[in-house]
């Protein structure tokens, strides 16, 4: 028992350290990233057991038609004396209209048997049919459960598309957010460096006395601030990546992100193709989208129980004919031997059957102007996405030039500083230019991803 447990407590830490060496290569893709997602997230992996639920139920529906086997048998035994034995077997078969297919065998004997169940010595066989002609013929109960069982499996098909957009765009969103932080990062490191080199050459210029001693203070103030600003970037990038660690699956065992990964530094010309939303044509169709298509996998359900309370409408009328035989001249035909029966029901008022199809038809007419209703508000997310995305990239354009600005402007006024002819006061303005501009221009690529991802979770289209 101790091995198996250390076996297994091995293969688990194996499985951990081939994450952390598949997750270890440097730059971590998002199109890598939402590889493992949609391959070994928990949430993605539940999502798809709703098939295999629809399907275990559609099984079910379909017992409902499978042939039965039924044994009846009876017997008294007292003071020596026998009673009655009865035996009623048969062999059913119900078929898709609600008509029966039956075989049966009976046999009896005894000394106070009922003379209605008195029988040859060898018994008797029957073969014969039950045929609705009223409620039942068109559409039974088995046939509606089948068909809802059916309707429900595309349903639950277009349900996990949904739940699996869903954790796709939670994950997508981890990833940026990741991203962002990385580039703040990155940048407050820079210009920290770029601070302290400036702070130095302060003192140096300083002690050979071409510049003031209050230079050196605002220097220092400077370095302070960005040490600041990137102590609270780098705590930021921490939180950010343990949230993209709570997506991170390898089989069933749950990844850390190491500190030595970075991610991708061309997102922003990959991040649509990794999306697919670079294929996307100018009018999108909104036929396949699986909330539509959930919808009206519901409405087609309602559908069905309208058509049975309908038929519920209609008389309960069952004729039955069985021809019957002794196994022993079973092929010698005969007209007159036979069992015919015929049960009729009708309730008077039929309260009860339509107050249950004007209810159907409600219910109809709710989910038909809820699928319009969800129709109109997709076309419009879709199309207002679609123009944000656009606004973001000429956001995008318009940014890029206002920190090329704002870096020569610094270039500048560092050459003007070299020749004497500037200050400190005027070189961290144009630098807190440059650093607000930047940090801006991350905001937006991060919108821009975001919107994407936006555009992707509406269009749910995660295979």
């Amino acid at each position: 028992m101790q091995r198996y447990i250390i076996c297994l407590l091995l293969t688990i830490f194996s499985l951990q350290l081939l994450g952390a060496q598949e997750l270890a290569q440097g730059e971590f893709t998002f199109n890598e990233y939402l590889g493992y997602i949609k391959k070994y997230h928990p949430l993605v992996k539940q999502a798809n057991l709703e098939i295999n639920k629809a399907q275990a139920s559609l099984m079910a529906a379909r017992g409902g038609f499978d042939p039965k086997i039924e044994v009846d048998f009876d017997q008294k035994q007292f003071k020596g004396s026998e009673y009655y034995s009865i035996l009623n077997s048969s062999f059913k078969i119900p078929t898709w209209y609600g008509i029966e297919v039956k075989a049966g065998f009976d046999n009896s004997e005894g000394v106070y048997l009922n003379p209605q169940n008195t029988m040859p010595n060898q018994g008797l066989t029957s073969l014969g049919i039950t045929v609705p002609l009223g409620q039942g013929l068109f559409i039974n109960q088995r046939m509606a459960d089948l068909r809802a069982a059916k309707l429900q499996l595309q349903q639950s098909q277009a349900e996990r598309r949904l739940r699996a957009s869903l954790v796709l765009y939670d994950a997508a969103a981890a990833y940026f957010n990741w991203k962002r932080s990385y580039n703040e990062v990155q940048l407050y490191s820079n210009y920290l460096e770029f601070a302290r080199v400036r702070y130095n050459g302060v003192l140096k210029l300083i002690e050979q006395g071409d510049k003031p001693a209050i230079d050196s203070i605002e220097t220092g103030i400077t370095v302070r601030n960005r040490e600041l600003s990137l102590e609270d970037a780098k705590l930021k990038l921490a939180k950010a990546r343990l949230e993209l660690s709570n997506f991170l699956w390898i089989e069933d065992v749950p990844v850390e992100l190491r500190e030595d990964m970075v991610p991708e530094e061309n997102l922003l010309v990959t991040v649509q193709e990794t999306l697919r939303l670079n294929t996307i044509p100018g009018s999108i169709s909104l036929d396949g989208h699986p909330k539509l298509q959930s919808l009206q996998n519901k409405l087609d359900m309602l559908e069905v129980e309208r058509r049975l309370k309908a038929n519920m409408l209609l008389p309960r009328i069952d004729v039955g004919y069985h021809y019957i035989s002794e196994p022993s001249a079973f092929d010698n035909y005969r007209f007159q031997d036979y069992k015919f029966g015929l049960n009729f029901s009708f309730p008077i008022f039929l309260r009860k059957e339509r107050g249950g199809l004007r209810l159907a038809k409600l219910k109809i007419q709710d989910m038909q102007l809820e699928l319009g209703q969800e129709r109109l508000m997709l076309q419009n997310k879709i199309n207002a996405q679609q123009t944000e995305i656009e606004s973001l990239q000429k956001q995008k354009a318009i940014i890029d030039a206002l920190v090329k600005d704002y870096n020569t402007m610094l270039t500048s006024e560092e050459r003007l500083f070299s020749f004497g002819e500037s200050s400190i006061f005027l070189i961290n303005t144009r630098e807190n230019n440059v650093v607000s501009s930047r940090l801006q221009q991350i905001m937006i690529e991060n919108r821009y991803f975001m919107s994407n991802a936006e555009l992707f979770k509406i269009l749910a289209n995660p295979d």
